[in-house]
């Protein structure tokens, strides 16, 4: 299983890539999201999503807390996300979001809810360069 600080080192980069993006760039469109931002704020929801699952909680919602918070919102919820996977064991879980390649309502093994949450950080950070 990858190590859990692999997420937290890859959340870090991409949050402060995003603190550092001037508004133009937080503000344009990628493909599939009408902004960076807002794309970082999916990614953020999809990772809190999984670490409540993980944790044995429901969901609760993941407010937008604006363009300029997008890498502030990312760096809590992977952070979140390696702390649950780190405590979690290798019970699977029923996840309440689709993460990468494992769809939503399907069990997960933590090590897998790892790399695929390592695979949507890259992939965010490739869409959002």
């Amino acid at each position: 299983m990858p190590e859990p600080t692999l997420l937290i080192e890859a959340v870090d980069r991409l949050a402060d890539r995003f603190r550092a993006m001037p508004q133009s760039r937080l503000l344009a469109a990628v493909p599939g999201h009408v902004s960076r931002a807002t794309a970082g704020l999916a990614l953020a929801r999809t990772l809190a999503a999984v670490a409540q699952a993980l944790e044995g909680r429901q969901p609760q919602p993941f407010p937008d807390a604006g363009a300029f918070a997008a890498g502030d919102q990312l760096a809590v919820a992977g952070h979140d996300l390696a702390a649950a996977v780190a405590v979690a064991g290798g019970d699977p879980v029923v996840l309440p979001v689709s993460l990468g390649a494992l769809p939503a309502g399907g069990p997960a093994d933590p090590a897998a809810v790892l790399g695929e949450a390592l695979a949507a950080v890259a992939a965010t950070a490739g869409l959002c360069a």
